[in-house]
């Protein structure tokens, strides 16, 4: 699972909402048995707002004092469906980001590489596609620490080239071993479909042992945390374009300050957005294609549990937009 902004958030196209185009029988929506479907999804954000609880920081602006991530995740997805109601996918992250400060920014320090690995096993409550016009899913899975949690990069200084581990926002993977539940819904009304869908990474491994250069013991090595991402919305269809549909939802990810299971040491930023998120998907035959712009309406950057302990309260930052864009095959 991946960066996001300046908290470390997953991969949002764990959840996804084209399974609920199905009810309009946009081509051959559904996944037969024993066959495959391959994606590949890309998300671009750009993270530069900075927020003390849901307070937005602007003196950092005109002190030029901002911090900038700039980060590309391009997911490569494979799903088998074993039956009707059975399938097992796997995704491979690649992740590339650059991060640096409106006060140096010729000191920008890079990450790229191969992020933490996922396999996900997910079962219909109901068997597609008789009663595709209203449908619930769950999943259950494993991440894998696949991607690098310790990335360096070398800095340019006054001094000369100085070799830095990144930002733990920025860091391919976190270094622990993940369980993943995740759930999607439907229900087509009429013309329209109502969806909703959540994933929730438990992630048991207190720290991963990664220095942060921090000036505090207590975030002097970086947090291994759970993460979360949920949406809701609905789809209609364009009256006359049979293949394509729009859509308008909710959208919500966040890193909790306390994890379900095991210790919440270390240096993590916790905090969450909610965002406003319309879309557009096209079907067409056995292909797919989607593009969403989720904007944020609120941004809540909460206290870590160092924080509590110390009676003090960080920051993170937080993009205005997030890009979100896709393609998917059926074979």
């Amino acid at each position: 699972m991946n960066a996001h902004q300046c908290t470390q958030v997953m991969d949002p196209h764990s959840i996804n909402i084209t399974d609920a185009t199905g009810s309009y029988s946009l081509g051959e929506s559904w996944l037969s048995p024993r066959r495959w479907q391959i994606s590949v999804d890309y998300r671009y954000l750009h993270s530069h707002r900075h927020f003390v609880g849901t307070i937005e920081q602007t003196q950092r602006a005109t002190e030029r004092t901002e911090v900038n991530n700039i980060i590309h995740l391009v997911n490569l997805s494979a799903t088998y469906e074993i039956s009707p109601r059975f399938s097992l996918s796997t995704t491979v992250p690649l992740f590339f980001a650059d991060r640096y400060s409106q006060r140096t920014p010729e000191q920008v320090t890079s990450a790229n590489g191969i992020g933490d690995i996922s396999v996900v096993g997910r079962v219909w409550l109901l068997r597609p596609p008789a009663e595709s016009r209203q449908n619930i899913s769950f999943g259950f899975g494993l991440k894998l620490p696949t991607g690098k949690a310790g990335a360096v990069d070398t800095v340019n200084t006054s001094t000369g080239p100085v070799q830095r581990i990144v930002d733990q926002s920025i860091q391919p993977g976190d270094g622990g071993y993940g369980y993943i539940v995740d759930f999607q819904g439907y229900k087509a009304i009429k013309k329209a479909t109502v969806y909703a869908s959540g994933v929730y990474l438990i992630s048991p491994r207190n720290t991963n042992g990664v220095l942060t250069g921090r000036s505090r013991a207590s975030e002097a090595v970086m947090s291994v945390a759970d993460q979360y991402s949920y949406r809701a919305g609905a789809i209609l269809p364009f009256p006359k374009f049979h293949s394509l549909v729009w859509s308008m939802g909710i959208r919500g990810e966040g890193v909790p300050s306390r994890d379900v299971f095991g210790k919440s040491d270390g240096f993590r930023r916790p905090g969450f957005s909610i965002d406003v998120e319309p879309g557009l998907i096209y079907m067409k035959g056995k292909n797919t294609w989607s593009f969403s712009v989720p904007v944020p309406f609120l941004r809540d950057r909460t206290r870590s549990v160092p924080d509590i302990r110390e009676n003090r309260h960080g920051d993170a930052a937080f993009a205005d937009y997030v890009l979100l864009i896709g393609y998917s095959r059926r074979f």
